[in-house]
């Protein structure tokens, strides 16, 4: 599920190792990025970045050549280089700090309904091939030949195109905005008693060629600052935690995004002491406007990725043109947000990056593709095929997913509950995709009572079907936000970066698992 923590499982696990030695903080880059040598047919197309590596159009071909050596039908290699800085910020000073670089390159090979894969660091022709070599195993028959030449797919998007390379920023510049954000968060109330900041930012890279002479790189920046704070008051104390991320420079950090992280943090955290207990049972449920898109992303959207109704375990396996929803429901998942962390330029197999409408006024209209998806459907692929890094083969993948808005507001909503809760903040949770029944923990929220919201409420989990649950939307609201928090997609072990919104919406019932105490 997505994961807010801010940190994928490669930087979680780099924490434990940065926790247990000692770690400096630098920065470096093998080299300066260049803008993408695009030049057309027949050339050494599309290879800028990693021909520092010793990428050339030739080391490719041999490579792509021993993946076809034993027959397959189709075969890519993916080349990724990521160069990140993580800070952490713990009682004022910076206690922890570490670089990590990951540079590599996977071969994949298609035969049929199989997939072979292999993965190396190691970028010399000599590896490239036992990593082929390794792909191929799946295949038998006769070999085939590799592309003669590449075309690069040009005139792709700059969805984040930067300023200022984070590999130019040096730690002096970086370490400042978190101690401010400290400053801040302890002068914010008295209430306070420790606050942890952390700091990620990587730059990125990845170049796709594959057998059908198709070859693409794309630059891609990612940063993220998180804040937790830990409060006390009448013995007893109260945690929670905010984070922004973005595929930016440091300008994203601007003063106002700084200041609503912090006041968003503190506001959240100094609730909880007010919090009690939801009542349990059946209810409507208000979902607030924006990160409420987790269950969305959870619950619904995994539903519709293609490789779970190709194996037929999504509940939506068999309703594409069915009514799934109120005719003004309707969902989108897309890469093409600027700035935004789910925003690609392309997939990880080379195709670029637009729109797809899953649900349109009500009706599945269809699912997230890869290429291998949609070869089996007959259908253009989405741009949905990505992998965690190159050791991984590329499977759908949501990016982007949210619901559109609609024709009520927010006021309305609320108004419309005689006794519900409003839910804000949504934190861990379970989801079987295939039935798609789910339990996801509040962390924040309020009762309603007599279509107003009063007192806030804690420690809830609401139980359903996803599903079920977007069939019982009856209500959404024009407030559409796309939320900037820093979201891991979690599927088959693989960790990717994605986006999530929601507007303000009513679910007619969902069971609350809260106190069933009365009052």
């Amino acid at each position: 599920m997505p994961d807010d923590r801010g940190m994928t499982r490669r930087r979680a696990m780099g924490l434990g190792a940065a926790a247990m030695g000692s770690v400096a903080a630098y920065d470096i880059l093998a080299g300066p990025a260049r803008a993408l040598a695009m030049t057309g047919p027949g050339t050494t197309a599309g290879i800028g970045y990693f021909a520092r590596f010793g990428v050339t159009e030739k080391l490719i071909q041999a490579t792509l050549g021993e993946a076809l050596s034993s027959g397959g039908d189709f075969a890519d290699v993916f080349f990724q280089h990521q160069v990140g800085n993580t800070y952490l910020l713990e009682d004022g000073a910076v206690n922890r700090a570490f670089a990590d670089v990951n540079l590599g390159v996977g071969v994949r090979v298609v035969k049929g309904d199989q997939t072979g894969y292999g993965f190396t660091e190691d970028l010399t022709p000599e590896g490239l091939r036992l990593a082929a070599k390794t792909a191929a195993a799946i295949a038998t028959g006769p070999s085939r030949p590799a592309p003669v030449s590449f075309r690069a797919t040009g005139g792709l998007p700059a969805r984040y195109a930067v300023k200022t390379r984070w590999e130019d920023v040096r730690p002096e510049t970086k370490l400042p905005l978190l101690r401010s954000v400290n400053e801040q968060a302890m002068g914010a109330d008295p209430r306070v008693r420790k606050v942890r900041v952390y700091f990620v930012d990587e730059s990125g890279a990845m170049l796709l060629a594959d057998s059908n002479g198709q070859i693409v790189e794309d630059l891609q920046p990612m940063t993220m600052m998180g804040l937790t704070c830990i409060a006390e008051q009448d013995g007893k104390r109260e945690e929670n935690s905010y984070n922004v991320a973005a595929r930016d420079d440091i300008s994203y950090y601007s003063p106002e995004r700084i200041d609503r992280m912090v006041r968003g943090c503190i506001k959240d955290t100094m609730v909880l002491f007010e919090a009690t207990p939801a009542p349990a049972g059946e209810m409507p449920v208000v979902l607030a406007a924006g990160s409420s898109g987790i269950l969305l992303h959870e619950a619904i959207g995994h539903g519709m990725e293609a490789d779970f109704n190709r194996k037929n375990v999504s509940i939506y396996s068999d309703k594409i043109g069915k009514l799934v929803a109120k005719p003004f429901v309707n969902i989108v998942d897309e890469g093409t947000q600027e700035h935004a962390r789910g925003a690609i330029n392309v997939d990880d197999e080379g195709t670029v990056a637009g729109k797809t409408m899953l649900v349109q006024d009500g009706v599945l209209t269809t699912y997230l593709h890869d290429k291998i998806s949609a070869k089996h459907y007959g259908v253009a692929p989405t741009g949905n095929g990505r992998r965690e890094s190159y050791q991984h083969s590329p499977m759908p993948r949501m990016r982007s997913t949210y619901m559109l808005p609609g024709p009520h507001k927010k006021d309305e909503i609320i108004a419309s509950v005689k006794k519900g809760i409003y839910c804000t903040r949504f934190t861990n949770g379970q989801v079987n995709i295939g039935a798609g029944d789910f339990t996801f923990y509040v962390k924040n929220g309020f009762l309603i009572e007599d279509g107003k919201l009063t007192r806030p409420i804690k420690d809830v989990n609401i139980i359903g079907n996803g599903p079920k649950v977007l069939e019982l939307v009856d209500m959404v609201s024009d407030d559409l936000v796309i939320d900037e928090g820093g979201w891991t997609c979690g599927k088959d072990g693989q960790g990717v970066p994605v986006s999530q919104g929601m507007p303000t919406v009513r679910v007619a019932s969902i069971t609350v698992g809260g106190s069933t105490r009365k009052g």
